[in-house]
Parts: C-alpha cells; sequence; structure tokens
C-alpha cells in the first residue's frame, strides 16, 4: 500500500485526503493546529461562536463532490441553505442598497438607484455566466505539472476570450455607471484578495455566483464543512496528526521520502502532499538548493494578496437592519486599494464587512455574532496600541452609520495579519497568497506537481486553481485525480 503524506489540514489536503484514501493509499494528514479547516477556523468565545473564514460559500456543489466521489450521501453531512437577500450594501451619502438573487427585485432595486444598470443587469449577468461557463470548462478541473501543460491550443483560446487584459472595474464600468453599485460589484475583487483596479476581469465571474448560482450558508456554521470533510477522511480510513508540526521535507536524489517532525519522529512517504501556503512550505520544508526553479528570490518577488484585520464580537443585543452579510463602504474605494497595496498602510478611511450568521441561524450562538473584517496590507506588525486605535477608528465609523456595539458588547477577539502569518504560515500574513494583479500570478499561478521533485504535489489557495474554499477544494481533488492517473 502506498503511503502519502499531506501537510496541512487545509479544505485541499482534506479532499486529496479522502479521494486518495477511499482508492487504497495510506494517507496521513499531519497540521500543527489542533483543528482541521486550515482559515476555516471555529471560534468560540463565550456564548458566542463564530467562523473565522470564509463567511461567504459559493458553489455548494463542489463541496457535495467530495463526498459523492468515494460513495457517500452529502445530505447526511451537510445542509447548505441558500441566502436570497444577502448583501446590504452601504454607503456615507446615507444611502443604502440590497444585492439579491432575486433577478426581478434585483432589477427593480437596480431602477431607482441608475437606469444605466437597470437596463444592463441581464446583459451583465449573460457575460458573467459566459465567464464562469469558460472557467469551469477549461481551468477549473485542470492541473499543472510543467510548462507544456499551458500548451493547449484550447486553453489558450479559452484564456483570451475570458478578458485576461481588461481590469474588474473596467468590466464593471461596461453595465454600471453608478459608484455606488460600482463599489458594490468590484468588491468582489477582494475575494480572490486583490484589487479591482488591477485583477483581470476573469474574476468578475464572482458575480454569476452570488447574484445568479446563490449565496448559501452552512447549517452550524460553515466550519461544519471542515468538520464533515474530517468525518470522512477518518471514515475512509485516512489517519490525522493534529498538534503536530512538520519542520522539513526529507529528501534523497530528487525524490521526497518523508517528512520529519518538530519532535524528532519522521514518517515514511511514497509521495507528499503540501497543503496550504505553498511559498511559506517551501522556504520552511525544503532547503533552496532543492528548489531551485523556486528560490528564495523568485519567492520575495511575489506580490502578497489583501490580509485583514478581523473583531470577533459577541453582541447581546439584535440588530434588526442586518441581513446576513453587510458593507459599510469608504467614500474613496480606489484610495483604499492605493493605500493596502502601494502605501502598505491600512485604510484612514476603511470599508467594513459584518457577516452576522445569526441572522440566518440564531440557534446557533447567543445574541449577534459579529464577524468584523476590514481589508489590510500584508505583513504589517501591530503594536498593542495601533491595534486598540484601529479598532476603535472601525467601532467610531459604524457608530456613524447607526451601528453603536460598544454598549451591547460582551466578547471580543481581535485577528491582525501577523497573527493571521503566524496561525496559518501565510505568506507574509496574505488571506489568499498571491495577488492576481500580475497576468501571470492570476493565470499561471505554480505547478501542482513540483518539477524537480516528482513525487511532491501542491494543493490550497497558492496553486492552481486559486484561493477561496470552492478552488482550494477542487485543487485538493484534482491532484489526488493527478496522482491516481499517472502515478500508481
Amino acid at each position: 500500500m502506498k503511503k502519502v503524506v499531506i501537510v496541512g489540514a487545509g479544505l485541499g489536503g482534506l479532499s486529496a485526503g479522502i479521494k486518495l484514501a477511499a482508492s487504497g493509499f495510506s494517507v496521513t494528514i499531519v497540521d500543527k493546529n489542533n483543528h482541521t479547516g486550515g482559515k476555516m477556523m471555529p471560534v468560540q468565545l463565550g456564548e458566542y461562536s463564530f467562523d473565522f473564514g470564509p463567511n461567504t460559500i459559493t458553489m455548494p456543489d463542489v463541496f457535495k463532490r467530495v463526498f459523492e466521489e468515494v460513495g457517500e450521501n452529502p445530505e447526511e453531512y451537510l445542509q447548505f441553505e441558500q441566502i436570497t437577500d444577502h448583501t446590504k450594501n452601504w454607503y456615507m451619502d446615507g444611502t443604502s442598497f440590497l444585492q439579491t438573487t432575486n433577478i426581478e427585485k434585483m432589477e427593480s432595486i437596480l431602477s431607482s438607484i441608475d437606469r444605466y444598470s437597470f437596463k444592463n443587469y441581464h446583459r451583465y449577468l449573460s457575460e458573467t455566466k459566459h465567464l464562469y461557463q469558460l472557467s469551469e470548462k477549461h481551468f477549473f478541473s485542470r492541473t499543472f505539472s510543467s510548462v507544456k501543460d499551458y500548451l493547449s491550443p484550447s486553453l489558450a483560446t479559452a484564456l483570451m476570450r475570458v478578458r485576461p487584459l481588461e481590469s474588474m472595474d473596467h468590466f464593471h464600468r461596461r453595465f454600471f455607471k453608478d459608484e455606488r453599485v460600482l463599489m458594490a460589484f468590484n468588491r468582489y475583487a477582494t475575494y480572490i484578495g486583490s484589487s479591482p483596479y488591477s485583477c483581470p476581469a476573469t474574476f468578475s465571474l464572482i458575480g454569476y455566483l452570488e447574484m445568479v448560482d446563490g449565496v448559501y450558508y452552512t447549517k452550524g456554521g460553515n466550519t461544519s464543512i471542515a468538520s464533515s470533510f474530517t468525518e470522512l477522511f477518518k471514515k475512509v480510513g485516512g489517519n490525522l496528526l493534529l498538534d503536530t508540526e512538520v519542520t522539513s521535507l526529507i529528501i534523497d536524489h530528487k525524490l521526497v521520502r518523508g517528512v520529519k517532525l518538530a519532535g524528532g519522529e519522521k514518517l515514511e512517504a511514497d509521495l507528499v502532499i503540501l497543503n496550504g501556503d505553498l511559498l511559506t512550505s517551501y522556504s520552511h520544508l525544503l532547503a533552496e538548493t532543492d528548489r531551485p526553479h523556486m528560490d528564495n528570490r523568485k519567492i520575495a518577488s511575489f506580490e502578497p494578496s489583501i490580509s485583514a484585520f478581523v473583531m470577533m464580537a459577541g453582541v447581546n443585543k439584535t440588530f434588526k437592519e442586518f441581513v446576513h452579510h453587510q458593507v459599510y463602504f469608504t467614500s474613496d474605494y480606489r484610495k483604499e486599494f492605493q493605500q493596502i497595496f502601494i502605501d502598505k498602510k491600512l485604510p484612514d478611511d476603511p470599508t467594513i464587512y459584518i457577516c452576522n450568521s445569526s441572522a440566518t441561524d440564531p440557534n446557533r450562538t447567543k445574541g449577534s455574532n459579529l464577524f468584523i473584517l476590514v481589508n489590510a496590507p500584508a505583513n504589517p506588525n501591530m503594536s498593542h496600541q495601533e491595534i486598540v486605535e484601529y479598532k476603535g477608528k472601525i467601532y467610531s465609523k459604524l457608530k456613524q452609520f447607526g451601528i453603536d456595539i460598544s454598549p451591547h458588547l460582551e466578547e471580543e477577539m481581535v485577528v491582525t495579519p501577523n497573527y493571521i502569518k503566524t496561525q496559518f504560515n501565510a505568506y507574509k500574513g496574505a488571506l489568499y497568497g498571491i495577488s492576481s494583479h500580475r497576468k501571470k500570478d492570476a493565470f499561471l499561478r505554480p505547478f501542482n506537481r513540483d518539477p524537480a521533485i516528482k513525487n511532491l504535489f501542491f494543493t490550497g489557495g497558492t496553486t492552481h486553481p486559486g484561493g477561496g474554499s470552492p478552488m482550494v477544494t477542487l485543487s485538493g481533488m484534482n491532484t489526488a485525480e493527478l496522482i491516481l492517473k499517472n502515478l500508481f
């Protein structure tokens, strides 16, 4: 029986492990944390329950496939609930508008804001559906082991049809004129950790997922996706080692023979999969001489994606104006991304996102479980005083919108980019690894198989097909399929 060691129990590692274990491999997943799911981390503060991430679920069929491919019924593990009226957007001028998957309702809302947007909404949905279908057919299910894999004529044709040379903002301006509407749809760039003024229009396909295919919530919390994957992994015979850190890979004659653990133990392996942030894994686990294609200089050249400043606030009050997701926008969205990516500083006037999953699932927690997130640059080291001051800035801005949290606050946890860097081995604290600003980073991500060490493989948001929970899950299944088809 072939032995597989997977470093990292995120969704990519779990989905790969499930498929391989069910196919007869002896699979061990090792993770330094005491939970599975990576950034999909459950947080309990007193009587308040939170998902650290993600708070928005799309493409539920991807998660269901993990169960279906090994003969299990996903309905016995997960219950997805579609949220029709999913996001309320608020602006500094006191206006707001709701985003909904009800197309007639959305058209009515747009008609009251901007007739141009209203007239073009169907065309927008058609264009984003086209982008999604092309991506699903040609990109999502592929793996890449060498440059040759990118040379397929059909792939090249598809690539040129997904608007790689146009920015997301430019694409959206074809359909929307009102700046408030533009900000709401441009926010999709942050789902891949990037700026809408720099990332390719290709990623506007997220609009199709949110506005047509649907926004979902997983009953009991989105982290139940990770816990159900864990249950399934054990059921198909997988072995899980938590609170166990891998310190290096054992390399011999350009093959990986296993991993070395922090306690000095060694786990032998016929092949190894690195799940998680590839840039961090390479630099921490492999000597530079064993990765000539990815030396330290090249790793340092990658632009990190957005990070986050997060406050999880347990509040003993129900906010009647809240839906599941709400966004309180800055007055200058372009400046916010300039400060994050160019100035590399926390925004002076940040856009604030709040998830209140208790609006959909009130039995899950006491009161309101407010997950409050502000986009932040990667790699800032904040002092205690800076954290306190920035937290105060966010609470003060929310108060301007009539959201006064402080008098009702019972529990609170603050997460900074440095915490994300340390807790999840994230490249410079970036949530999505590499930004998608440069075309090669958006479309030519690091391979799923090491070019030099042939039995070393990769899954996770840094590799193809990219960041976000569905894509990470797909990367795990795709990599497992690559192993099954080509190696053993």
